[in-house]
């Protein structure tokens, strides 16, 4: 009788870990493929960096490089949206990042600022004038 309800439980946490994992295997994938090998090269080169003088003409050079893909992916993420994005007019788009960015500078140089207040011109132009 014992060994029946052990094999009984043993079945029903099966099924249930199967059902759970069933739900999160696209989440773990994410974080294994996607998250892990990122972070891995983030930390190595901290490890590296640790000594470079933050003026030298790699770290200089490497700045400049990494400023220009991300602008080219807000520039292509504006420009060329694709999906919700895309059904919001591009005068909006546009004038979200300007409003976003003058904030950035108005807010003594604060990211947080100008991501916060170039998303509320993007909802509310979204709101008023989307297609």
């Amino acid at each position: 009788m014992n060994a029946a309800m052990n094999a009984a439980m043993n079945a029903a946490m099966n099924a249930a870990m199967n059902a759970a994992l069933a739900e999160l295997w696209p989440y773990l994938l994410l974080i294994l493929v996607g998250y892990l090998p990122n972070e891995m090269w983030r930390v190595l080169g901290l490890v590296l960096a640790r000594g470079l003088n933050e003026d030298s003409e790699i770290v200089v050079w490497s700045r400049a490089v990494a400023t220009a893909i991300i602008a080219g992916v807000i520039a292509k993420l504006i420009l060329f949206s694709a999906g919700a994005l895309a059904g919001i007019p591009l005068s909006v788009r546009i004038g979200a990042a300007v409003c976003g960015f003058l904030a950035f500078l108005a807010v003594k140089r604060s990211v947080f600022a100008g991501v916060l207040v170039g998303e509320a011109v993007l909802l509310l132009g979204g709101f008023l004038f989307a297609q």
